[in-house]
C-alpha cells in the first residue's frame, strides 16, 4: 500500500439505501454481509496499519451503502471511531459514498467536522428514463444540485456512472458523460452493469426483459467514454467492479464482469487509433506500429488480439508492434516497409 493511494475500505452494504435499485445487491458485490460498526472501523484500521510502510497515512472509506442516509446517530458513531485514528495520525482523511438526494448543507457541515474530505456520489445515469427503469429514486437534477453543493463546500467530488443499465444506450451513456464532465468532478468511476444473483435485474434478464451488457459492449462503450474524460482532464479512477471471491464464484452470473476490464478498454482505445491511422494502407503492406514501452501489452492486447485483428482487417502482409520511448503514452506511430 502506498502513502498516496492507499484506501482502507469499510463496507456498509445497503445501509441507508431507501430504494432497491434493480441492479444492486451490495452484500454480494462487496462480499460483506453485515453493516459496519465502530469495532469494524477499529479492526480494519489496525489491520491495515500492519501492512503500511512507516509514515504512510491512508484514507478510510465507507463504501457500499448511502452513508448520509444512515440514521445520524449511526453516522456519528462510525465517523467518531474513524476520527480517533485521524487524531493520532494513523489515517489522513475519510471518504464515503452516498446518494445525490441525501446531500444537504447541514449534512455537509457535519461531514466536514468529522474529517470527511472526499464524497463519492452515485449518479449512475443522467438520463431520466434510465434512472426510472433502474429504480434509482432520484433525478438527474438531484445529481447536479448535490455535486454543486459538494464542490462549493470544499470537498473532493467523485462521480460514479454506469453503462448498460435498463434503457441505456451508447448515445445515452455519452450524454451522461457529457453532463458529468460539465459538473467538473475531481474524478470518475465507471461501472458497466453486471447481472448479480438475487437482484431484480437478474429476474428481468432471465425472463428476457433485459438484454445483457456484455464485456464486449462495456469495452466498446468505454473506448468512447474514457477519451472524453481524458480530453477534459478528469481522471477515470476505476473502470469495472473490483473482483471479489463471491462475484467470481458465481454471484456475477452475466454482464460486464472481468478482472481486467479497464485494461481491455485501454487496449481497445489504442486499437481504434491504429485502425484510424491504417485507413488507406494498401493490402499486402508490411507495417510496424510503435508505442510507448509502458503500453506495449495494451497495444498487443490479450492473446495478441489487436495485431491479429488489424492485420486481418486491412489484409496486411505483416504487422509488428515495437516500442519507442520518445512517444508519450496514448500516441502511436506507424511505419510501412
Amino acid at each position: 500500500m502506498s502513502a498516496r493511494s492507499s484506501i482502507i475500505p469499510v463496507f456498509v452494504p445497503h445501509w441507508g439505501c431507501p430504494h432497491a435499485c434493480v441492479f444492486c445487491n451490495q452484500r454480494r458485490i462487496s462480499g460483506v454481509k453485515t453493516p459496519a460498526t465502530q469495532e469494524t472501523v477499529r479492526t480494519e484500521v489496525e489491520k491495515a496499519a500492519a501492512l503500511l510502510s512507516y509514515g504512510s497515512k491512508p484514507e478510510l472509506a465507507f463504501y457500499g451503502g448511502s452513508f448520509t442516509a444512515i440514521p445520524t446517530e449511526q453516522q456519528v458513531a462510525l465517523l467518531t471511531a474513524a476520527m480517533q485514528y485521524m487524531d493520532v495520525g494513523m489515517i489522513a482523511s475519510i471518504r464515503l459514498s452516498t446518494r445525490p438526494d441525501a446531500i444537504t448543507p447541514e449534512i455537509l457541515t457535519r461531514l466536514h467536522n468529522y474529517g470527511v474530505r472526499t464524497i463519492e456520489l452515485g449518479a449512475q445515469s443522467m438520463c431520466e428514463e434510465v434512472l426510472r427503469q433502474s429504480q434509482r429514486g432520484h433525478t438527474a437534477e438531484d445529481v447536479k444540485n448535490a455535486s454543486r453543493l459538494i464542490k462549493a463546500s470544499g470537498f473532493t467530488l467523485i462521480l460514479q456512472m454506469m453503462t448498460g443499465l435498463p434503457g441505456d444506450s451508447l448515445e445515452r451513456s455519452i450524454k451522461t458523460a457529457e453532463e458529468i464532465i460539465s459538473l467538473q468532478p475531481d474524478g470518475v468511476r465507471i461501472y458497466p452493469t453486471v447481472i448479480v444473483r438475487d437482484t431484480e435485474l437478474y429476474d428481468l434478464w432471465q425472463t428476457g426483459k433485459y438484454r445483457e451488457h456484455t464485456v464486449e459492449d462495456a469495452v466498446a462503450f468505454g473506448a468512447v467514454l474514457l477519451p472524453m474524460f481524458e480530453r477534459s482532464q478528469i481522471p477515470v479512477i476505476r473502470f469495472g467492479l473490483n473482483p471479489t471471491e463471491e462475484l467470481s464464484a458465481g454471484a456475477a452470473v452475466a454482464g460486464a464482469y472481468h478482472p481486467a476490464l479497464g485494461e481491455l478498454v485501454r487496449s481497445r482505445i489504442l486499437r481504434n487509433r491504429a485502425e484510424e491511422m491504417l485507413q488507406g494502407f494498401a493490402a499486402g503492406s508490411r507495417v510496424t506500429i510503435f508505442v510507448n514501452p509502458r503500453q506495449l501489452s495494451q497495444m498487443t492486447g490479450q492473446h495478441r488480439c489487436n495485431p491479429e485483428y488489424l492485420q486481418s482487417m486491412f489484409s496486411l502482409a505483416s504487422l509488428q508492434i515495437r516500442t519507442d520511448p520518445s512517444l508519450t503514452e496514448g500516441c502511436i506511430r506507424i511505419e510501412k516497409e
